[in-house]
């Protein structure tokens, strides 16, 4: 499963770490507490559009490039990922899987 606050978290701390910054010098340039900061880097936290956007500032890129590297992260694991096979109960009550 696919999960956007993941591949946020790790585009802005790749982003962060391509420019040899620290989470404290990019949350004090963002007005961002550096605990949130911090999660929002680790996926554990969802970044509303204010702080994102409070982010990408004190990063110096544009939220619309961190978008498209989010998409074609997200697009990446799509790609590589299988079929869901979810069991799914016939008009006779007999239980088979199915592609998702």
């Amino acid at each position: 499963m696919i999960l956007l606050r993941h591949e946020l978290g790790e585009v802005l701390r790749e982003r962060r770490q391509e420019q040899g910054r620290t989470l404290r010098d990019v949350a004090g340039a963002g007005a961002v507490s550096l605990g949130y900061l911090s999660e929002v880097e680790r996926g554990v936290k969802e970044a509303s559009s204010e702080l994102l956007a409070a982010i990408c500032d004190s990063l110096d890129i544009p939220m619309s490039v961190v978008l498209d590297d989010v998409s074609r992260r997200v697009a990446r694991v799509e790609s590589l990922s299988a079929p869901v096979s979810l069991p799914v109960a016939d008009r006779s009550g007999v239980v088979s899987a199915s592609a998702a």
